[in-house]
């Protein structure tokens, strides 16, 4: 039986009449029709609510707490899910399930998470993309020859990425990243501190520029004005110009460094000279607030 049919004439002409079957059918449809609607929209790509990001972007510098929060976004997952991911990865007892670090990182890739622009597929983990920056760094140190073992005298390959690490925190171009190898050498030969400001912010949790004397009394072992040698861990996740200069800074006997302003980073081995361009850079701060 049709759902539809033709009743009486009226004016000529004729006029449909939708029997109760019909009207349920319709009903249905225009329903179907609204959900498959809602569902086109949910599904539309760059949709903010459903899609997951084509690729991430890791910068240079950036610490390992940065990195989980960039991949818990990229991968829309729960905040602290890759951390967690890389808890268990680190407290796997078996290797297979590990990340490749170095036996010195304890389980810890932060200065293994290389800094670069990874892929985000449908089957991207926080674990697999851990993997694929720890194993990128190793490729990329190594490519950039990085030591295996410790040379004579000198930093085995984790206590180059440490190097690195502050490297890339303290300087902003190549050309100053070398020198600050060369004065992260010179101390640690000499047996002075390092009394880098970038240690201790790591070791706070924080980033900024102005550093109390109270804050050199932390008790911390990230604070490299108490302690001498390197701090324990990688302090971020350094590039290539960074690792570059830790692995083979140029000669020099620079000591001390500050930067004055901007673009103004003065490299001496005279302290006098070096206080004179500290108290050169407590004025700057004043003047701009």
């Amino acid at each position: 039986m049709s759902d539809v049919h033709d009743t009486q004439h009226s004016g000529g002409r004729r006029r449909a009449r939708i029997t109760r079957r019909g009207r349920l059918l319709l009903t249905a449809g225009a329903a179907v029709l609204v959900v498959g609607v809602v569902l086109l929209l949910v599904l539309l790509p760059g949709d903010e609510q459903g899609a997951r990001a084509e690729k991430l972007t890791l910068p240079e510098g950036r610490r390992a707490s940065q990195a989980y929060a960039a991949i818990d976004k990229a991968l829309r997952v729960a905040p602290g899910t890759t951390r967690k991911a890389a808890k268990r990865a680190a407290e796997a007892r078996n290797p297979a399930k590990r990340l490749r670090l170095p036996s010195e990182a304890k389980g810890n890739p932060e200065g293994y998470l290389y800094p670069a622009t990874y892929p985000v597929e449908e089957e991207t983990t926080p674990k697999s993309l851990l993997s694929f920056m720890v194993n990128t760094a190793r490729q990329k140190y190594a490519a950039d020859g990085l030591p295996p073992t410790a040379r004579p005298g000198g930093l085995s390959a984790y206590e180059t990425v440490v190097a690195a690490s502050v490297v890339q925190a303290e300087a902003d171009t190549p050309h100053d990243m070398g020198k600050v190898a060369r004065v992260i050498r010179n101390r640690l030969d000499q047996g002075m501190p390092l009394q880098m400001d970038s240690t201790l912010n790591y070791g706070l949790g924080r980033s900024t520029l102005n550093t109390s004397h109270a804050d050199t009394r932390t008790n911390s072992p990230y604070n490299t004005y108490r302690h001498k040698g390197l701090p324990p861990t990688p302090i971020g996740n350094p590039g290539q110009d960074a690792t570059r200069a830790a692995i083979s800074p140029p000669k020099g006997d620079w000591l001390y460094f500050v930067t004055v302003r901007p673009g103004d980073t003065r490299f001496t081995a005279d302290y006098e000279e070096h206080r004179k361009n500290v108290r050169e850079f407590n004025e700057a701060q004043k003047s701009s607030g």
